[in-house]
């Protein structure tokens, strides 16, 4: 064998030229870690507990649910009774709290996310005077307790003559500043400025750049907003607590306490599973949105973090 065989040899790469060693790390390749997936795992079981625990007590029959351990299995199932008792009682009100939490999620967050959608589109992409101010109000908007707004808010519509009735709790919904930033940050970095420039060179009107340009781009945003303001919606408690007395105009939130608060009185323990059942009934469709629009709500919480 040659010095020059021997050089040539040594020369020679043993992999090809971009595969890294194995073990060396990639950028492609996640890096693994053993703590952060115990931390996960433990964070899972802690967000899932309560649901398990809600599961198994709404299969059980109401000696079951008062005699036995709470993560321990009946001697009978019965979902499906209790299903039937949670809709027939009262005559069905939990029927109509139902359509009521479907009505303020339609109109009240399908209204928020529009209006979020326009105002966060015009903010980030048209220039006019006062826009400074405009955004520093929906920040301040943002930091303000929706809380501490409740009792102005209850006095003005009560000078109107408006509470107790669906109105009371359906326009103060529409007001989503959180939602409003939201498509202001997503419309700022998923709209590229020269594609409207392009299509207004082209004769097309702002609205028409909207919806054939402007719109489609922000589809996850949009999914994005949308799934944290039905979110919002659909639990909110305090407001129609306070704007609301008859109770068939309730949403679930309010019917469900009416519910848990009859069960502490003497002789209604039968409506503490009622009320198990009901709860389960009530976040079974906000999961299967989750669950639904998963990718998209992905694709906007993720957007803007890394630049084309």
């Amino acid at each position: 064998m040659t010095v020059s065989t021997l050089v040539a040899r040594r020369r020679r790469p043993s992999r090809p030229v971009g595969v890294p060693r194995r073990g060396a790390y990639h950028p492609s390749r996640p890096r693994k870690s053993v703590v952060f997936t115990l931390i996960t795992g433990v964070f899972l079981v802690y967000a899932l507990f309560p649901l398990l625990w809600m599961v198994i007590n709404a299969t059980k029959d109401l000696p079951d649910f008062l005699g036995t351990f709470g993560f321990a299995f009946g001697g009978r199932f019965a979902l499906w009774d209790n299903i039937v008792t949670v809709f027939t009682y009262q005559n069905g009100i939990f029927g109509r709290w139902l359509l009521n939490t479907l009505m303020y999620v339609a109109f009240g967050a399908g209204g928020a996310v529009f209006l979020a959608v326009f105002a966060g589109y015009g903010l980030a992409k048209f220039s006019f005077p006062g826009k400074r101010g405009v955004f520093a109000t929906v920040m301040g908007a943002i930091a303000v307790p929706s809380a501490a707004l409740a009792v102005p808010t209850f006095l003005m519509f009560a000078k109107l003559g408006l509470t107790n009735t669906p109105i009371s709790v359906i326009v103060p919904s529409l007001v989503a500043p959180f939602g409003l930033y939201l498509m202001y940050v997503f419309a700022a970095e998923a709209i590229p400025t020269e594609m409207l420039e392009a299509a207004r060179v082209d004769g097309a009107s702002e609205l028409r750049t909207f919806f054939q340009v402007g719109l489609p781009l922000l589809a996850p945003g949009i999914v994005t907003v949308s799934l944290f303001t039905i979110t919002a919606t659909w639990n909110n408690y305090f407001l129609p607590l306070i704007m609301l007395k008859d109770s068939t105009w309730y949403p679930l939130t309010i019917g469900l306490n009416q519910w848990n608060a009859q069960s502490s009185t003497v002789g209604a323990e039968a409506v503490q599973n009622l009320v198990i059942t009901g709860s389960l009934l009530t976040i079974i469709p906000l999961i299967v949105t989750f669950l639904f629009l998963q990718k998209y709500w992905q694709a906007g919480l993720a957007a803007g973090s890394v630049k084309g």
